[in-house]
């Protein structure tokens, strides 16, 4: 990305643009959160967000590295439950990867891992738990293949990666969940989108319509890698099968 300036103006511009989003899709987020929660998702996130852009809208002099960590101890602040730690915790301590260079395609992966690890700690849960990792990591893993193995421009490689995160929250709906509230509900839980995927999804796909505004480059939303396996997956069914046929291979 450009100089601070840019950058500043960049960041200001996300979080009004995600605090916008999370309004409009406040009572969705709520009606999600109801089935599966305690229906309290959707105002929390947008109370958040809102208090978030409006502190760093009042940030002239704030290097692009703080206006990020003023977002997230306002979420820590302003947002109610788990969320509040979850979200703004993570993006506090993920900050740090902008301090010495700002924010540059190299950064915002070191940005987006860091996020991921804090979230997977923080929240204790791993894919396929039903959670937002479940849309995190599949949104982190591919804008860092994008941009450091297929060399992608940074636009392509953020609108690939909500692209991956849609699937993500796709991936909730059948599967139970194991952690939070929602996994009191068991079985019942199963058929269900899961609202912290769904708000991931929402922030991101406001990030690209931010980057947009700010980054050059093509955009390429489909995440399906294009080259093919170098190994036949029913060649690697087949020998999996004979060296655990015992059902004691590694998990």
């Amino acid at each position: 990305m450009a100089d601070d300036d840019t950058q500043r103006e960049a960041v200001r511009a996300a979080a009004e643009n995600v605090a916008d989003r999370l309004e409009e899709e406040k009572e969705y987020l709520t009606d999600l959160d109801s089935a599966i929660g305690d229906a309290d998702h959707g105002a929390n996130m947008s109370r958040g967000f809102r208090a978030a852009a409006e502190t760093v809208a009042d940030a002239d002099d704030a290097e692009p590295a703080d206006l990020v960590k003023r977002v997230g101890t306002t979420l820590i602040s302003e947002v109610g439950g788990a969320s509040g730690p979850l979200y703004g915790g993570s993006i506090m301590s993920a900050s740090q990867a902008f301090a010495d260079d700002g924010i540059t395609a190299e950064t915002s992966v070191d940005f987006a891992e860091a996020y991921l690890d804090k979230v997977e700690d923080r929240g204790d849960a791993r894919i396929g738990a039903k959670t937002m990792v479940d849309a995190l990591t599949p949104a982190v893993h591919t804008y860092k293949k994008s941009i450091e193995q297929d060399d992608l421009s940074p636009l392509t490689a953020l609108a690939k990666a909500v692209d991956a995160a849609e699937r993500g929250v796709d991936f909730t709906v059948p599967i139970r969940a194991e952690k939070g509230r929602a996994s009191y509900l068991g079985w019942r839980s199963v058929g269900h989108q899961d609202p912290g995927a769904t708000s991931t999804l929402y922030i991101m796909e406001e990030l690209l319509a931010t980057a947009k505004e700010y980054v050059e480059g093509e955009i390429e939303r489909d995440a399906t890698a294009v080259e093919e396996p170098d190994e036949d997956p029913a060649d690697v069914a087949d020998d999996g099968a004979d060296s655990d046929a015992d059902g004691e291979g590694d998990t």
